[in-house]
């Protein structure tokens, strides 16, 4: 079955074929349409602008500089873009939630049954979903992540390391970092799709960008530093730094290697979308 058939009239039928363009609305309308969306939008943007602000107008030259995301105090070895990107971490679980629950969340509540009568080949469901969950990600965090550069340059004026937004290397870095959450967005989406469990993809989730990095910590230090750059969220930082560390990937090489963590879970979820039951 390719077609949906609305009545248009007694004795008279419309058919009209379902096509990604018609599917793609679908999911647009069916995202806007619940309250959650925009409250978990309204939290990924709220964190990333607040504590963007807080970390350059506490940021202090004569702190002791500490390992992991500069937050509020700075550390001497920050700079602007980093701090205006303090709250990346709270943005992408907000951020990837969101993405678990547009997907998950229509196995939980068995919505998914009518999606997939609606749509019988499957997948344009999945690429949709991303699609669209992906594209306003990006937008909104890119945006949120600009204004918590603005909001933050008076507070470091006068600083060594104060920078403006035409400074080279600082709109890639921003840009970076709403590419980066729209990709956790539609890693999440994939994670919903893989696991058709909310809980059990939010706790996939965490563990992967969050706890899988101090877990590997364990591992020998030859091992960790050689696989160390290519974990997720560690990838996935490299895409927004402004500085490049030696220890680190570069932004195109961390965008390819997080881009392939979130292809690679897309497979996955398409394949059991199109070869198991909802």
């Amino acid at each position: 079955m390719t077609t949906d058939t609305l009545s248009a009239a007694p004795g008279r039928t419309t058919v009209r074929k379902v096509t990604g363009r018609r599917v793609l609305r679908s999911e647009w309308a069916k995202f806007w349409s619940v309250r959650s969306s925009w409250i978990t939008l309204g939290v990924a943007v709220f964190l990333l602008i607040l504590f963007g602000t807080i970390a350059a107008y506490t940021y202090s030259p004569d702190a002791v500089a500490t390992d992991g995301p500069p937050g509020p105090g700075g550390n001497a070895d920050s700079d602007p873009a980093s701090l205006a990107l303090t709250g990346v971490t709270f943005a992408s679980l907000a951020i990837g939630v969101l993405g678990v629950l547009l997907s998950a969340g229509e196995y939980s509540t068995g919505m998914i049954r009518s999606t997939l009568a609606a749509v019988p080949r499957r997948l344009p469901v999945l690429w949709s979903k991303s699609a669209v969950i992906g594209v306003i990600a990006l937008v909104l965090t890119t945006i949120a992540a600009l204004a918590a550069f603005l909001l933050g340059v008076p507070g470091l004026d006068g600083e060594k390391i104060s920078l403006s937004l035409g400074d080279d290397g600082v709109l890639r870095s921003l840009a970076g970092a709403g590419v980066y959450l729209g990709l956790v967005a539609v890693f999440g989406v994939a994670l919903g799709v893989l696991l058709r469990s909310s809980a059990g993809a939010i706790a996939a989730l965490v563990g992967i960008l969050l706890i899988l990095p101090g877990l590997a910590s364990l591992l020998p230090d030859s091992w960790y530093d050689t696989l160390s750059p290519y974990f997720p969220s560690n990838a996935g930082s490299a895409v927004y730094a402004l500085q490049e560390s030696s220890d680190a990937l570069s932004p195109g090489a961390g965008l390819a290697v997080f881009a392939g963590w979130v292809a690679l879970t897309l497979a996955g979820a398409a394949y059991r979308l199109v070869r198991t039951d909802a």
